[in-house]
């Protein structure tokens, strides 16, 4: 316990914080910093506090609030870690690259620059890693519309009951209509309440305006073929 609080305090006097502001779990030490300061911040853990080894780098989509960096550096030789985290605006997500001082970080920023659209100034290679080049906008953005469903039925919610089965009606319940008010029907959780995508019950809508899209892209490339040649 006392080494944690002496990692602790080290951590406070390298990047010029309280100890209170501090957070973490046992020998990993959570450290929030400015923006500007995020490459900064991580040399110095690096230099000063001997945390050379970039373990990974991601993202966090906190809404409204903005997206949340995060790194994560570890000293092996006394199993001490950081988690360096800052917060950028949803207006603009761009913060240093750590390339430069990691050279392990450049696959991650890819990864987070395709997933979440955070541009690192400094990485001149932000190419697509895991998604075609062709595919648009960040799918781990809580913007992100899945697609999918949009253009599928979607069941809705059970009914109040939990799903079990119902009663079976006398006669009498047979000839009296049901008075109970139907449920309103609910957006699939991931579609935005956008007009653009089509009202409830009209799924299709925006399956047919993708197929008319792909195929104004296909004209255009043959177009564009037909006259090369």
């Amino acid at each position: 316990m006392a080494q944690e609080h002496d990692w602790y305090s080290h951590v406070a006097q390298t990047l010029s914080l309280d100890v209170a502001q501090l957070n973490g779990d046992g020998p990993r030490v959570v450290v929030d910093v400015e923006s500007e300061s995020w490459l900064s911040a991580a040399v110095a853990v690096r230099d000063r506090l001997g945390c050379g080894f970039f373990d990974w780098l991601s993202a966090v989509d906190e809404a409204e609030d903005g997206m949340r960096m995060v790194a994560h550096l570890w000293n092996l030789d006394r199993h001490r870690g950081v988690l360096l985290r800052t917060m950028l605006p949803a207006s603009d997500l761009v913060v240093d690259s750590l390339v430069s001082q990691f050279p392990g970080a450049a696959w991650h920023e890819r990864e987070t620059h395709e997933m979440f659209g955070v541009d690192f100034c400094g990485n001149e290679d932000l190419r697509p890693l895991l998604l075609p080049s062709e595919f648009r906008g960040h799918p781990l953005r809580k913007d992100f519309v899945l697609v999918s469903r949009v253009v599928k039925q979607w069941p809705g919610e059970v009914e109040p009951g939990g799903g079990r089965p119902a009663a079976k009606p006398s006669a009498e319940a047979d000839a009296k209509p049901s008075k109970r008010p139907k449920r309103a029907p609910k957006r699939p959780l991931g579609v935005p309440d956008d007009p653009a995508w089509g009202k409830l019950g009209e799924p299709m809508r925006h399956s047919e305006r993708l197929a008319d899209e792909d195929g104004a892209r296909r004209d255009a490339a043959s177009a564009g073929e037909d006259e090369d040649a």
